[in-house]
Parts: C-alpha cells; sequence; structure tokens
C-alpha cells in the first residue's frame, strides 16, 4: 500500500485512472459530542482547536455542499419548471432531517461579478441570501467559500458569465495584477453585501462562521507569488472589519505547500474522493480497507498542527452502497478534522435524473439508503473524538455504537436513545424502552416495512411518535452512467405499504392520524400493522391524548406536519 495525497476535485472530474490510483490510497481519525451547537461565532484557540464563543466547546459539524443558486442546477431548475425557492425550502428541509448541520458552497464567482470584481445584485445573489436564510431557521452552520474559478456550464457549455473568473484562469489568478485587484475587490464587496433575507451583512452573520477563500487553486513555483497573493487576500478580507477564521486550500498544490504553511491563514481545507470520479459506471466490491485512515501530510510540522483544519469535499464518488460515509467520517475525526461536507447533495427536483454531477448521487427520497448513512456518519463525526484511533479494517467496522456491514449491506447506530440503520437488520436495539428516534429502510425489531423507502420515527412522548414515511424508490438505469434530464435514473412511487409497530408502549391496536398537508388519513392498527401512504402521521397507544400536538407543534428545527416528497415519476415517452 502506499500514501497518496488526496488532490483530486469533483469539478475538475479527475480521470478514471487517477480515481482508480486513488482507491488504493490509504486514509486518517478527533473530540466532542456536541448536540445542538450554540448560535454564535467562532474562534481559533492558542492549540489551534476551533472553538465555540461561550461555551468554549470544540466544533464539530458535518454536513453537505449543495448549489441551486448557481450554475447548470439553476438552469436545470428552471429547464424542468421547478420554483427555485420552494426547491431551496424543500432540500434544506431533507437535509434537517438528515441531521445536517454545516453546509458549504463555493460561490459561482463568475455568475455575481463583473470583470472588475464588482459584486453584482442579481437572481444568483438573492437566492444565495435566501438560501443563507432557509439554512439559518435549521440551525445549520456556513461556511462559504467566495471564489470559485468555475465556468458555470458542467455538464453543459458555459453560458452568461460576466466575472473575472471568465477572463482570467486559475493559473492567471494569482499572478496577473489586474485578476488581484479584481479579487480583494470582491471579497470586500461580497463580506460586506447585506443579505436580503436576514438583514446581516456577510461578515457579520453568526451563521456563516468561517470562509474558505478559494476554492481549489492551482500554484506554480516560486512560492513568493503564492505567499503575496495570499496575504492579499487575506488582507482585503480583513479590512473590512471581518475577525471570524479565514481558511485555505493546501491539497491541489503541495509543491508550494510552504507558502500556505507561513501565510497568515487561520486554517486549512483539504478533500477526499479514496474511490476516484467519472468512472463512468457504478463500482462494485468492498471499498471498505480504503477508507481506515486518511492519510494527513504535514502532520509533524507545527505550522500545520497548531491550526484547525477541515474538509471541504468528500465523497464515495460512483458508489450507491451504504458504507462509506460513516467509515469516513470516523476517519476524519481520528484525523483531527473539524469540519466535514460531502459534494453534492442532489437537488429533489434533479435527482430522478442525476444530472447535475454524474459521479455523485445523494438525496434523501431517490437515494435513501445511502442518504441514512450520511445521517449516521453525522453522528459519528460529532461523537467520535477528535484524534481518537482505532484498529485496521476489519476490525474496524464496529466501533462507537456503529455496525457498518459489506456483506450485509448495511451501515447502523444502535444508541440507548437512537436506532438507524440503512437496510433491513437483525439488530437488537439496545435500549428499546429509552429510544427517542428511530430511521431505517427495511425491516428491524422495532418496524416491519415492505416499502423501499425511507422513514423517521421521533418520540413526542411515552406512546406518543411522530412518524414519516417516503415513497417508494425503484431503480430504473446506472446513474453513474452517462445521464440526462430525459432520461430517469430512479423512479418514485406513491404504494401504499404495510407498516408494523413494535415500540414500547405503543401496543397492537395503536392509532394513527395524518399530519402533513391534504392527509386525512385516520385509523387504527391492526396486530400491530397499519397500511398507510407517504407522509407525516402522529402513531399513539390507544387511549392517549393527542390534541396538543399539531401540524404546527415545532420538534427541534422543524414542525410536526411538514412533509416533502416527488411525485410518482412519469416516464417519457419513447
Amino acid at each position: 500500500m502506499f500514501h497518496l495525497l488526496p488532490t483530486t476535485s469533483s469539478k475538475t472530474l479527475a480521470r478514471s485512472f487517477w480515481g482508480f490510483l486513488l482507491l488504493l490510497g490509504l486514509f486518517s481519525h478527533s473530540s466532542v459530542a456536541q448536540t445542538t451547537p450554540p448560535a454564535a461565532d467562532v474562534y481559533v484557540d492558542p492549540a489551534g482547536v476551533l472553538r465555540w464563543q461561550g461555551s468554549r466547546q470544540e466544533v464539530a459539524l458535518f454536513g453537505v455542499n449543495y448549489t441551486t443558486p448557481f450554475a447548470y442546477s439553476y438552469r436545470a431548475h428552471n429547464q424542468v419548471g421547478n420554483n427555485l425557492e420552494q426547491a431551496i425550502r424543500q432540500d434544506v428541509y431533507h437535509l434537517s432531517r438528515l441531521g445536517i448541520d454545516a453546509f458549504r458552497l463555493h460561490v459561482w464567482d463568475v455568475e455575481i461579478t463583473d470583470t472588475a470584481g464588482n459584486l453584482l445584485q442579481n437572481e444568483h445573489l438573492r437566492l444565495l441570501d435566501f438560501l443563507i436564510q432557509q439554512l439559518k431557521q435549521r440551525q445549520i452552520k456556513i461556511l462559504l467559500t467566495p471564489i470559485a474559478y468555475w465556468g458555470n456550464g458542467y455538464p453543459e457549455p458555459d453560458v452568461n458569465m460576466t466575472g473575472f473568473s471568465s477572463i482570467y484562469s486559475k493559473d492567471q489568478a494569482y499572478r496577473n495584477p489586474r485578476a488581484i485587484r479584481a479579487q480583494e475587490n470582491y471579497l470586500a464587496q461580497f463580506l460586506n453585501h447585506r443579505n436580503a433575507y436576514t438583514g446581516l451583512l456577510n461578515r457579520e452573520d453568526p451563521d456563516i462562521i468561517a470562509y474558505e477563500v478559494c476554492n481549489e487553486p492551482r500554484y506554480v513555483q516560486p512560492e513568493a507569488e503564492v505567499a503575496s497573493f495570499v496575504r492579499r487576500m487575506v488582507t482585503a478580507m480583513r479590512s473590512t472589519g471581518y475577525r471570524k477564521p479565514i481558511f485555505y486550500n493546501i491539497a491541489e498544490s503541495p509543491v508550494v505547500a510552504n507558502a500556505i504553511l507561513d501565510s497568515p491563514v487561520d486554517g486549512f481545507t483539504f478533500q477526499w474522493y479514496p474511490s476516484g470520479l467519472v468512472n463512468g459506471h457504478s463500482l462494485r466490491g468492498n471499498p471498505l480497507p480504503f477508507v481506515d485512515q486518511y492519510p494527513t501530510p504535514y502532520r509533524q510540522d507545527p505550522r500545520f498542527t497548531r491550526k484547525p483544519h477541515l474538509v471541504y469535499e468528500f465523497e464515495s464518488g460512483d458508489i450507491l452502497q451504504p458504507l462509506m460515509y460513516p467509515v469516513m467520517a470516523r476517519s476524519f475525526r481520528s484525523a483531527g478534522f473539524q469540519w466535514a461536507t460531502q459534494f453534492a447533495y442532489d437537488p429533489l427536483a434533479l435527482a430522478f435524473a442525476n444530472t447535475e454531477y454524474q459521479t455523485h448521487y445523494l438525496n434523501l427520497a431517490y437515494t435513501p439508503a445511502k442518504a441514512l448513512s450520511l445521517l449516521i456518519a453525522g453522528r459519528v463525526f460529532r461523537q467520535t473524538s477528535r484524534g481518537q484511533q482505532f484498529p485496521a479494517y476489519p476490525q474496524d467496522s464496529s466501533f462507537n455504537n456503529v455496525r457498518v456491514s459489506y456483506r450485509n449491506g448495511l451501515s447502523e447506530l444502535n444508541t440507548t436513545e437512537e436506532f438507524l440503520y440503512t437496510g433491513s437488520t437483525t439488530t437488537t436495539p439496545r435500549k428499546p424502552a429509552s429510544l427517542q428516534r428511530i430511521a431505517g429502510t427495511g425491516s428491524s425489531a422495532v418496524a416491519t416495512y415492505e416499502g423501499t423507502g425511507a422513514y423517521f420515527l421521533d418520540r413526542l412522548a411515552a406512546g406518543v411518535w411522530r412518524l414519516e414515511v417516503m415513497p417508494d424508490v425503484v431503480a430504473l438505469h446506472d446513474p453513474f452512467a452517462t445521464t440526462s434530464l430525459r432520461q430517469p435514473v430512479t423512479r418514485i412511487v406513491w404504494n401504499t405499504q404495510p407498516l408494523r409497530l413494535a415500540l414500547p408502549g405503543l401496543g397492537t391496536d395503536y392509532t394513527v392520524r395524518g399530519l402533513n398537508e391534504g392527509n386525512t388519513f385516520q385509523g387504527q392498527a391492526t396486530n400491530g400493522t397499519v397500511r398507510l401512504q407517504p407522509g407525516v402521521y402522529l402513531v399513539a397507544a390507544r387511549g392517549k391524548k393527542t390534541s396538543s400536538f399539531t401540524a404546527q407543534t415545532k420538534l427541534g428545527s422543524i414542525q410536526l406536519g411538514e412533509f416533502v416528497a416527488p411525485p410518482a415519476t412519469t416516464l417519457p415517452a419513447r
């Protein structure tokens, strides 16, 4: 085995052969079991640990990238006739159901600036403002990368680009004096931009906890040019009065790593694509041995160890098995990372075809098992201590209340309060009477279900639960082959399916009533079984008074009656 620095990016769409080489690498693991992060800014302590102001707790945030306000996602939503604000609301609700508390986006500067770096007040910027507001309402923290250096086309040709990245390449961005001035101008204006929905300046918003200057820059020696550029970018940001952490990518150009390590940035960012990208088909076989350990470079260098580290992107490229995320999350914590965000969550309106980024596929409705593995991974990330070490595969397949089984195609989390599983399992919940949350696909000791979608059970009171049932999914084509909006790869089917619940204190004749809009169902289980369509339900032991629970009752960051699911897929005419 040998180690490779994980420099391949999803947006560079790395060659599949290089992706295969990355699969041969080894990979690595740190601390805080944190439930609800405080709504406060962060700081870096003298030991290089990112902490919350006020509580002084370590930061440990886990989530996704998501791109609807920009580029192909923006155009495709318009093409399928989907309202973009509604799309963002729906997707952010699903992110909250998956326990997401971290969001990262490389902003398409090419769509919101002119060539001099002036910020344009346009629809893309407005939708970014709206997305930030929606994320804040769900208590999701935000990391923004203002400079993407990307065209807006993929998987189509670039269109209608106005910004400096349309005329200056990555290679010119840090060397051309006009390009440098444009970026300084843009960074200052972006941080001073006032969100149209929150009323907050970007640099003041407590939920935008940090910035990464630019996305995957490409540098060559001499290092002096790079060092000068980084200093100027940081100075431009600090000149606005911004005082929170500034991070910088150190994974893409290791040949000039000293320039980044010596720079005035507050931390460093990495990514991980261990299975490569754009193989053109689903990958088979056992991927678990290859995510045992994240190969952190510079770990003996005090310039590196005294600053926090983030994973801005990661993915199990071209793999649909619900296995890799929990182990990757554990390996990130072992390597000391305090933030990790998958690239990229598929918008609900486009996930039927997986056209946004063909090599990635993740959506609660369309890839329910993989999405639930992300839910489990988030728990792993927050509950694993920073720097905690584990034995090598296969001894590490069971750890910290988690079991990952390639043989069974299953990831599961089993604690006294939560039982989460990506497929049918024979595992017995650790303490059934103490369960507060259940999520799964398939069947288990507490739920027998014949549908193929995900379901969630949240305990509201003794003998009273909120049940959310997603529609069935049927695979039609390989989602990692060539895709098109004219060819669905996954079909949604709204079936009525039998569900049998076996929860302590619920009994076998429990009552069920619909909660979501338009759901008028009222019924009673027979021998513990009831037939239900997708929707949200209040499930209660017979005789329990439930009138105090309404569709508007709050449960964490959601309301009991909230429900989002796509309609049944209409296949295109042939």
